[in-house]
């Protein structure tokens, strides 16, 4: 995914309707509307044109109503049904995979901010980059003990005294040095 790309996909409207189609949503232009009320319908279209000529929405579906033809959209993203699948895509399917990654934990942490009662001491939020300099069996065995206290967490049933709270590892190693 080139710059120009990146940069039109962090436009805040553009971002809200990629957040409104993550998960394999499909949605027609008033059901975009009614999730970003404060957008005009002429700036939505619009908004929605650069998408769709930028190749990051598709138009899935075209449904007839009363001489006029309402249109669906979804997100263009590769299907990854395997390992396989997603060892096979591209550099740039991968940035549109990580794209919509992080639009979707933009949008959650949106979604937190704006419930008005947001204590981020107490609710325990955090975002951090850690550089950690590990050989490979040190990190497998650092993953490892991490998704094991993760699968831990997530058996625990919601109660009152819990708290629902979503947590995103991503682990991005840093490009190789060129030795001389």
């Amino acid at each position: 995914m080139n710059k120009s790309k990146m940069n039109l996909i962090l436009h805040p409207v553009r971002m809200k309707i990629i957040q409104s189609l993550l998960n394999g949503k499909e949605m027609t232009v008033s059901q975009l509307g009614e999730r970003a009320k404060d957008v005009p319908q002429a700036t939505l279209y619009r908004h929605l044109n650069k998408l769709l000529e930028a190749k990051i929405i598709q138009v899935v579906k075209e449904n007839q109503i009363r001489g006029t033809v309402e249109k669906v959209y979804m997100l263009n993203q590769p299907s990854v049904q395997s390992q396989e699948d997603f060892l096979s895509l591209s550099s740039e399917e991968h940035l549109e995979l990580f794209m919509n990654f992080t639009t979707q934990l933009m949008g959650m942490y949106e979604n937190y901010l704006q419930q008005g009662e947001a204590d981020l001491m107490k609710d325990g939020v955090s975002y951090t980059v850690a550089n950690i300099h590990l050989s490979d069996s040190e990190f497998m065995e650092l993953l490892k003990g991490m998704g094991e206290l993760l699968q831990k967490a997530m058996l625990n049933e919601p109660s009152p005294e819990r708290t629902g709270r979503n947590i995103a590892t991503i682990v991005i190693p840093e490009g190789k040095s060129k030795k001389t």
